[in-house]
């Protein structure tokens, strides 16, 4: 397997790793397009990290912090689809699951859309259940929320 390169994004991070989560993000999730200052609000509330062989951007992730009674900390890996199927995702979530464990997570769920097939057998691979299927305000594609079992 290729070495993977991952560093956190944060409120104070190089431009250039912002535009390359922003980018990883806006391919692998097309309805939720989000603008730099969108992302660069993000990454001080959220743990955000991207993924590179060499110079190469393969993809990013997300990390949200406990939420509500349960402690719900939402994971998300996104790998740039000609670069799946090499272990990146692995290498991602796991990295993801760690950062929930120790943010004190008592639920971790993901995000998927409908549409990306890839993402949601990624998911239901590694132990989750789907538990809500939704369609928001002015969009078309379903987005489905898993929890980790």
């Amino acid at each position: 397997m290729t070495d993977l390169l991952i560093k956190r994004v944060d409120g104070d991070a190089a431009l250039q790793d912002l535009k390359d989560w922003q980018h990883v993000h806006n391919v692998v999730v097309p309805p939720f397009h989000l603008p730099l200052d969108a992302v660069r609000e993000r990454a001080g509330r959220n743990h955000m990290d991207v993924a590179y062989v060499g110079d190469v951007l393969v993809g990013c992730s997300t990390v949200r912090p406990p939420e509500g009674d349960e402690a719900v900390v939402t994971v998300i890996a996104r790998v740039l689809a000609e670069h799946r199927r090499q272990g990146f995702g692995e290498q991602l979530y796991a990295r993801g699951l760690e950062r929930a464990r120790e943010s004190g997570a008592g639920v971790i769920e993901t995000l998927v859309l409908e549409s990306n097939q890839d993402g949601l057998r990624f998911a239901l691979k590694h132990g989750f259940a789907e538990v809500e299927r939704y369609v928001l305000p002015g969009l078309t594609i379903p987005e489905i929320a898993l929890r980790l079992s």
